[in-house]
């Protein structure tokens, strides 16, 4: 079956209505799903991480906070090399390999879950295959940039973003549902007793937590096998593609240089303790020089696509996103641990009794920024991305300050859970607000580069900003292991305060440098 498209203009109005919208749109409904249990494979560690809690498992909550971080920096870093596979094998080739591989660390984590006793390591390692997903978006982003209109850019890439986003929700509400019976019988393994009753299950209660993993199997050997048959590759996109067995080969062996920046990184950060802010560069670095170092036609397809390290607008979209996507992912990854630690334990260390049940609530975070996404896409194709992110990020420093005072209050009290609905409230705002920024920001790109440098700029900016997932979880644990939680909020805010600076000076400002 031939799914190479040699032809394709969907700037001319003739050949769109024709042809482009029908192709652009299966292409579209099948790469949503796909990116949706990409982020739900990802970030499933903010709820299994809580139940690794409630079960007994022999972690401290810096240790579990780093889970989440650990699958963090993997995405992230996964995101470098597939920034840039599009170009090199095919968008219907690299959605389906990426989906497919997807599949090992959702069954590795469902045999790992099956026993108290599984050793840190192995969950370390199954939390960095996890990034496999994570790394899925920048491939995804890219791909869709290409199927659709300029004037169709925001609503395009925020629905596949937004609905991709989506993933963490509906992971959050699914998973502990599947964990309260035998899903897949006695190949699914048994189930282990609740330490504490907590979340509104009594002490004893059976969860099979395997099923974390376990759910997401059969529904990605159906997306993977839909990726292959459905999908298009377009001449646009990848103009030098060979065989579909090379182009796989070749997307492959990128996505090992990811596993292997991510190696590097985590042997700094758990090896040898270093801090974030010197492995997350370091990180970085090191996975571009590994894929500069590759020979033959991908050296030469790769630099050409590097040419957007030159460009300047590059970086400060590449900051702006980082604030937008970065909060949204990162605090995805948190904010259900962080629900735990702040209002479910009391001063002396006991449970609280009226604590607020996280899988209750954190799946209303990632639900209404997901949402927003592509709200904000489709405002900023009316009234422009610049505008739109210059409103969206004062709100967000705010929403961040709000929190960072409710979290300061319900620090040290007996009874936390009466600062808890105000904490919620400004925490929903803050998660809108990286939607619609996600949207507004991503609207930009398309706007300031022309079409052969969207594609990896979207990619690149996606890739940066996904290390959000590494950052804000391994900066709340070390907060919250000082007592300080709120400080974290405090630095996120000061953050914010430059990217309204910076975006206003260079987009927003009466004769910006780029009107966008």
């Amino acid at each position: 079956m031939n799914r190479y498209i040699e032809q394709w203009d969907v700037e001319e109005a003739e050949f769109w209505e024709s042809t482009g919208k029908k192709v652009a749109n299966r292409n579209l409904w099948i790469s949503i799903p796909c990116l949706l249990c990409a982020f739900a494979v990802w970030l499933y560690w903010s709820i299994i991480t809580v139940q690794l809690k409630n079960l007994g498992f022999p972690f401290d909550t810096v240790q579990l906070f780093t889970l989440s971080a650990i699958a963090g920096l993997a995405g992230a870093t996964f995101r470098i090399p597939n920034s840039f596979l599009i170009a090199i094998s095919g968008g219907r080739n690299v959605i389906a390999l990426t989906t497919g591989l997807l599949i090992a660390p959702a069954l590795g984590v469902g045999f790992a879950l099956q026993d108290i006793n599984t050793p840190y390591t192995l969950f370390a390692i199954m939390a960095a295959l996890s990034g496999l997903g994570g790394g899925n978006f920048a491939s995804s982003m890219s791909n869709i940039s290409f199927f659709f209109p300029k004037r169709m850019q925001g609503t395009s890439l925020g629905l596949n973003a937004g609905l991709g986003n989506i993933g963490v929700s509906v992971m959050q509400v699914l998973l502990p549902f599947v964990a309260t019976f035998s899903l897949f019988g006695i190949l699914g393994g048994s189930g282990l007793p609740l330490v504490t009753d907590f979340g509104g299950n009594p002490a004893g209660t059976n969860v099979f937590i395997q099923n974390s993993g376990l759910v997401w199997v059969p529904i990605l050997v159906v997306l993977t096998l839909a990726a292959w048959f459905g999908m298009d590759n377009l001449a646009i996109a990848t103009p030098k593609m060979g065989s579909a067995l090379s182009s796989l080969g070749k997307a492959f062996g990128l996505i090992l240089v990811g596993a292997i920046g991510t190696i590097i990184g985590l042997v700094l950060l758990l090896g040898l303790g270093w801090s974030i802010w010197i492995v997350l560069p370091i990180t970085i670095v090191s996975t571009v020089l590994i894929m500069k170092a590759i020979p033959g036609e991908i050296k030469e397809n790769l630099n050409t696509q590097f040419a957007i390290f030159n460009n300047k607008h590059n970086w400060i979209m590449t900051y702006l996103y980082v604030m937008t996507f970065g909060s949204f992912i990162g605090y995805s990854a948190a904010f259900p641990l962080l629900i735990r630690v702040v209002f479910g334990e009391l001063p002396d260390g006991t449970i609280n009794p009226n604590a607020p049940n996280p899988f209750a609530y954190a799946w209303l975070g990632p639900l209404v920024g997901s949402v927003a996404r592509p709200i904000g896409g489709w405002i900023s194709d009316k009234l422009g991305g610049a505008k739109v992110t210059q409103w969206d990020t004062v709100i967000m420093i705010l929403a961040a300050l709000g929190v960072a005072f409710y979290v300061r209050q319900a620090s040290g009290v007996t009874q936390p859970e009466q600062y808890f609905i105000p904490f919620l409230i400004l925490f929903l705002i803050l998660f809108i607000t990286t939607g619609i920024g996600n949207g507004s920001t991503f609207r930009m790109v398309p706007i300031i580069f022309k079409p052969s440098e969207a594609g990896p700029v979207l990619g690149w900016t996606s890739a940066v900003a996904a290390y959000g997932a590494f950052i804000i979880p391994k900066v709340f644990g070390q907060q919250v292991d000082a007592g300080t939680p709120e400080y974290a909020l405090y630095g996120f805010a000061f953050y914010y305060l430059t990217c309204l600076i910076l975006n206003w000076y260079y987009y927003a400002r009466k004769n910006p440098e780029i009107r966008c």
